[in-house]
């Protein structure tokens, strides 16, 4: 990993504000729960939202706190059991598909955890020496992206749980947008060439984003959107589901295994009545970009549409020159659903095509397998295990959604899931 620190002194109150900004928004997304939606764990994919709270915190004790304090005891040495993710190397992490079985720690007793940890922060941020600040500095700075990726899968767990509730809780109110029209999709051209792509400079990306390197694109063509929800529906009316002529083997036993005939979240049938979302129970936009699709439909609806996935380098290629705006998590008015493809003024449907929605509103599938870069080196140490020990089994997913944090996306930022994956907030764009 990369931390935005130069060789210089490390800046201690700018870790301190950001450290204390993390921190509160991850507060700040529980305070619509009540005390039975922390402990849910609704599949094995899935975690309760008091693992999230409890985990973070186990992440900044263990890489932050006992590597600048080995003399200060531990919280909880349970802890360092039920809550260790997947690091091998440090210890025995608890199985995930039980995090939903531990009803002890109670969720006070998870809060008590994280305002100790807290504490112990920034009582190392305020009073270490400028050498162990410096040395820990690196781990804070992933801890804090760390915590923004497990505020998203808080959402999207939480998402997934209240859809299993026949009452469709609510998790925030939002004024739903008139239907409106569809924006025409439209295409842009990109020609062949030699591109570099992955990240360079002394900004923080992943280690899976570097080395920067060169690859060769051959001319292709690009969306200037995402498919939409009405769309999608055109390819579910039209039997979708039901031509194995469109699908990836894989794909198509679990189309027939689990009983797949619409995107997760659908209701009422097999049609976009009513679908579920963070809101409750919605008549969604079909302007609105589909979400909630594994690789396989994204793949098969690209089959229908004679047109295909992009490649993760195609897809880089294009935004790497756009600002990364979009629909996030912390808007000013935050609404977890993403933003309609309105068809915009006259004046913009005359513009020449460029791609919109690259960022926010819903991670775009690509066709591309989740493998390391040339030159690609995992970090020494348990860290190591963050991204590198992943790659295989996954594809790349692109440009963040609607619950995503701004900070925490580039245009070179590498998402990953399993082919199958579905309870993201997942869409895709086609290319040709």
């Amino acid at each position: 990993m990369t931390t935005i620190e130069s060789a210089g002194a490390v800046d201690r109150d700018r870790l301190t504000r950001a450290f204390r900004d993390v921190r509160d928004f991850t507060g700040g997304l529980c305070r619509p729960l009540r005390t039975e939606d922390y402990v849910v764990q609704s599949m094995p994919d899935a975690s309760p939202t008091r693992w999230h709270l409890a985990h973070t915190t186990w992440f900044f004790e263990t890489f932050v706190v006992r590597a600048a304090r080995p003399d200060l005891p531990v919280v909880d040495p349970a802890y360092h059991h039920l809550f260790n993710s997947y690091y091998e190397t440090i210890g025995d992490p608890f199985p995930r598909p039980k995090r939903g079985l531990l009803t002890r720690p109670t969720v006070e007793e998870v809060f008590e955890y994280r305002r100790l940890v807290d504490a112990r922060v920034r009582e190392i941020l305020a009073t270490a020496d400028e050498a162990v600040v410096a040395r820990v500095a690196p781990a804070l700075e992933v801890g804090l992206h760390h915590e923004r990726q497990h505020q998203e899968l808080l959402l999207t767990d939480l998402w997934h749980a209240f859809s299993q509730n026949p009452l469709h809780p609510v998790y925030r109110d939002v004024t739903l947008d008139d239907p409106g029209e569809t924006r025409p999709l439209r295409w842009t051209t990109y020609d062949e060439g030699v591109v570099h792509v992955g990240h360079s400079g002394s900004d923080f990306a992943y280690d899976n984003e570097r080395p920067r390197h060169r690859v060769f694109l051959e001319t292709y063509e690009l969306a200037d959107r995402p498919v939409t929800i009405g769309e999608f529906q055109e390819f579910v009316d039209d039997g979708g589901y039901r031509r194995s002529d469109l699908w990836l083997a894989e794909g198509f036993d679990l189309v027939r295994r689990e009983g797949w005939r619409a995107p997760l979240y659908w209701k009422e049938g097999y049609g976009v009545t009513r679908c579920f979302t963070l809101a409750g129970l919605i008549e969604p936009n079909p302007a609105a970009p589909v979400s909630n699709v594994s690789y396989f439909e994204a793949d098969a609806y690209a089959r229908w549409a004679g047109a295909r996935l992009p490649t993760e380098f195609e897809w880089e290629a294009a935004a790497a020159a756009l600002p990364v705006a979009g629909n996030f998590v912390e808007g000013e008015a935050f609404r977890p659903l993403p933003d309609p493809a309105g068809a915009g003024a006259p004046e913009e449907r005359d513009a020449p095509a460029l791609p919109r929605q690259m960022f926010g509103d819903v991670w775009e599938w690509t066709s591309s397998a989740y493998a390391p870069y040339p030159g690609f080196t995992a970090p020494a140490g348990a860290l190591g295990e963050y991204n590198g020990k992943f790659m295989v089994n996954q594809y790349v997913l692109r440009g963040g959604s609607c619950l995503t944090s701004r900070s925490h996306v580039r245009a070179t930022y590498r998402n990953f899931f399993a082919a199958a994956s579905r309870w993201q907030c997942s869409g895709f764009r086609l290319a040709r």
